[in-house]
């Protein structure tokens, strides 16, 4: 897994108690990596530098709150064999929620980080805080509902409801069965929206086109409403945090277009917020002076430009526009690589990969720099949100990632 912290790079565990959940974190984390297959006492206590001691009495502890469970034995090379341990992921879960302008996705992961299962709503992010609180809160009801209903084996396929969704309108539900996989502990909510946002704070800014999200304590108010920890942050940096996490731990950019661009920055293997979190406000950089005026306020944003060209169905304009802003990205910041996500890069994805990449081959100096559609999975927002939630229990993050 890539590092994604802004602290305590390093593998290595700390003998002393004031770092037990330090410890846990690292020895959680690579029963998640070892997978399926488990990983042994005495190579945890080897690739954490800890005493076995140590790790016996993290691991006892673990499986105790049924994190972990045993995977069998492994054949020594002396002695009785090996009794090797792996991650229940089932033991707990956390929910990630995208808020776009008009669409709400709600997905349920396990510890493994698997979607168990998926809502889809649609959301009016100008319809005022009360109500878009509320449709939260019953999303994250619904899709541990949903999850549990898998669970129990009454859900064959999946369903399209019609009704009222916290007021807004019919629902898609979307659910991924698990066959023997329970809804353990719910961590907590990851939530992504548009920017500016001060993630620290958990306070959207002028969110472009709701200004009326200005200064609302969003994150305070739906964790009061939940009565859960709650993290919120930009779409693209969920997006380039779940995407980092299954990465090589490089530098890239995330390049999102679907109802706004903006970008998210992993550099070094590291997600970049910027010290005021304002980082990755990739849409609103000015390349034409006497351009259209766009939402923000200024003329000729990158923005403005490629959504104006995807209304007007010139797809091959709006990937010369993105490929112009990617192409300033990796001149500027000398990233490895370029990945471009979003429901309007999904719909033509090989157009915009084309174009965009011969924008940035024409201007990287024969950097070779490559330009791909982002993988992962089909709600890489939603997910990257529940990964807000779910990376300091994997490592001991909580001043990086949770502000």
């Amino acid at each position: 897994m890539a590092d994604v912290t802004d602290v305590n790079r390093g593998n290595a565990g700390a003998n002393l108690p004031v770092l037990r959940g330090h410890n846990a974190a690292l020895v959680l984390d690579l029963l998640r990596t070892a997978g399926e297959g488990g990983i042994s006492r005495l190579e945890l206590a080897e690739r954490t530098g800890l005493t076995p001691q140590a790790v016996s009495k993290i691991t006892a502890r673990l499986r105790t709150e049924g994190m972990a469970a045993e995977a069998g034995r492994r054949a020594s090379t002396g002695g009785k064999p090996r009794t090797v341990l792996r991650l229940v992921p089932s033991a707990a879960h956390a929910v990630g929620l995208h808020l776009d302008r008009d669409e709400l996705t709600a997905v349920l992961v396990d510890l493994a980080g698997t979607p168990v299962a998926v809502r889809r709503v649609p959301l009016d992010l100008g319809a005022g805080a009360e109500r878009v609180i509320e449709t939260a809160a019953v999303q994250v009801d619904a899709v541990r509902a949903e999850a549990g209903r898998v669970e129990a084996g009454r859900v064959e396929a999946a369903p399209v409801e019609e009704g009222r969704a916290g007021g807004v309108g019919c629902e898609r539900v979307d659910s991924v069965q698990h066959a023997g996989r329970g809804v353990g502990k719910l961590l907590g909510v990851g939530v992504a929206m548009p920017g500016p946002l001060d993630h620290a704070t958990g306070v959207p800014r002028r969110v472009t086109g709701f200004p009326q999200w200005d200064g609302f304590p969003l994150r305070d108010a739906l964790a009061a409403r939940l009565q859960l920890p709650v993290v919120l942050d930009k779409d693209t940096n969920a997006a380039a945090l779940g995407l980092a996490l299954r990465g090589p731990g490089d530098s890239f950019v995330y390049l999102h277009l679907g109802t706004g661009l903006g970008a998210g920055l992993v550099l070094g293997g590291t997600l970049h917020r910027g010290a005021r979190t304002g980082a990755g406000e990739f849409g609103h950089q000015v390349i034409q002076l006497d351009g259209p005026l766009c939402e923000c306020g200024n003329r000729g944003c990158i923005e403005a430009l490629c959504l104006a060209a995807v209304a007007r169905g010139d797809l091959a304009e709006a990937a010369r526009v993105l490929g112009a802003g990617a192409a300033n990205l990796v001149g500027l910041l000398d990233i490895d690589r370029v990945l471009l996500g979003g429901r309007t890069i999904a719909a033509h994805e090989e157009r915009f990969v084309r174009g965009v990449a011969a924008v940035v081959a024409e201007r990287a100096r024969g950097a070779g720099i490559p330009v791909a559609a982002a993988e992962g999975g089909a709600h890489p927002v939603a997910e990257g949100a529940a990964q807000l939630v779910l990376a300091p229990v994997f490592r001991h993050r909580r001043g990086a990632e949770l502000g």
